[in-house]
């Protein structure tokens, strides 16, 4: 890990995150920024040579969440420098707290009054319905008893308004549903997690990665500095990803203008990622939603030449940031997920082997790997499988045993 003197210059803190707080570490780090960066869940980006810890993270949801960050800008001598957060429980601490935090770091983040409308699922679409833009049919309900009588055409998804939290339902991001007992047990231990009034319940709309498009780009007070449009070709799961595997860079103009006017509507400010899925039925793009942080192949950018984090640092200091066009095609994976995506489309039917290995060919960047800075990429492939074994199929096996399985949920 870096150095923690840094001559009193300023930086960037970077408060949770995985893969792509790595990345914008990475981005940060060869621009000369010096990193710091605050964690007590994944612990990858700290593993960078660019990277310097800050310890003693009580985590997010403490209430002495926000007194340890105002005494960590003087403590550590981070008075001014950059904060981003990197996670969704992060994005939220940070913009609730927008202006306590503000008088010790600058931010490039709405405050919460805005960005809830972004960030919380039902403000959102009803924001997105207000501007015209299509989503997901989205049932109104949140009780058990509402459930119940819910009139509804299956399959559905049901996903946290927000992912924000440490339980099973949250980390599984999607849980889908076939019929009508399957919904009924998924909804019921979703709302014993969360509350019925915190789940989501929407139609899946059928198609996997290759139906779904992201909007990536940096804002600054309501305008785009700098923006591209990525496919997520693979994901795990296939169907709906817990997370992407195999993203590349697209020409779709239509995702872009999409998601410009519910940006430009908060007045959104820093990095923001917009999810869409193209509707096979209409062709619409359906608005599925919006991540205002490093997303897990934020990577791409750089590699495909819209440095979002090197722009993000030049927008904070107020410097002009030249126009930039991403380079169509080029790609990132997480090879070892992509590795095991591509083996269930190719036994699906979907996929062919040699397209499988000639779209490796595009790739320019790797999750977690870099040659100039190995040793993440060295320590995430044991420490997920330890991650998956200890939180997510030993914990499931134990409710299986003393409950039986949640309908549906993702696998890890």
């Amino acid at each position: 890990m870096a150095d923690s003197s840094h001559g009193g210059r300023a930086g960037a803190l970077i408060v949770g995150g995985a893969h792509g707080a790595l990345a914008l570490a990475r981005s940060l780090g060869l621009r000369g920024v010096p990193v710091r960066c605050i964690a007590n869940e994944t612990l990858l980006p700290v593993w960078s040579r660019f990277v310097t810890r800050v310890p003693g993270w009580p985590g997010p949801a403490s209430a002495n969440a926000i007194p340890f960050l105002l005494e960590a800008a003087r403590t550590h001598g981070l008075g001014g420098w950059l904060l981003v957060p990197g996670d969704d429980a992060a994005v939220r601490l940070v913009s609730q707290s927008h202006a306590a935090l503000s008088a010790a770091y600058r931010l490039m983040l709405p405050p919460w009054e805005a960005l809830q409308w972004a960030c919380d699922k039902p403000l959102l679409y009803r924001r997105a319905r207000d501007l015209g833009l299509a989503i997901p049919q989205t049932y109104g309900v949140a009780s058990l008893d509402e459930a119940s009588a819910l009139d509804v055409r299956f399959p559905v998804v049901l996903k946290p308004n927000m992912g924000v939290g440490g339980g099973r339902f949250v980390k599984a991001k999607v849980v889908r549903a076939d019929d009508r007992t399957a919904f009924l047990a998924a909804f019921r231990a979703a709302a014993s997690e969360i509350g019925g009034e915190h789940v989501v319940v929407q139609e899946l709309i059928p198609g996997g990665g290759e139906s779904q498009f992201s909007y990536a780009a940096l804002w600054r007070r309501g305008a785009p500095v700098a923006e591209f449009v990525a496919r997520r070709a693979r994901q795990f799961p296939i169907e709906f990803g817990f997370t992407s595997t195999f993203v590349e860079v697209v020409e779709e103009p239509g995702v872009a203008e999409a998601a410009r006017p519910l940006l430009a509507s908060i007045g959104h400010d820093g990095l923001v990622e917009v999810e869409f899925k193209r509707d096979g039925h209409d062709g619409s793009l359906r608005l599925l939603d919006v991540n205002p942080r490093p997303w897990s192949w934020f990577g791409l950018a750089r590699a495909a030449g819209v440095d979002l984090g090197a722009m993000l640092w030049d927008v904070a200091e107020g410097r002009e940031v030249a126009p930039a066009a991403a380079r169509p095609g080029t790609a990132w994976t997480y090879v070892l997920r992509d590795a095991v995506a591509a083996g269930q489309l190719i036994g699906r039917g979907r996929l062919r082997a040699t397209d499988y290995l000639a779209s490796l060919v595009r790739v320019r960047v790797e999750a977690a790997f870099a040659l100039d800075d190995p040793l993440p990429g060295l320590i995430d492939p044991p420490a997920t499988a330890w991650r998956v074994l200890t939180r997510r199929l030993l914990p499931r096996l134990a409710t299986q045993i003393k409950e039986g399985p949640l309908a549906g949920t993702s696998p890890p």
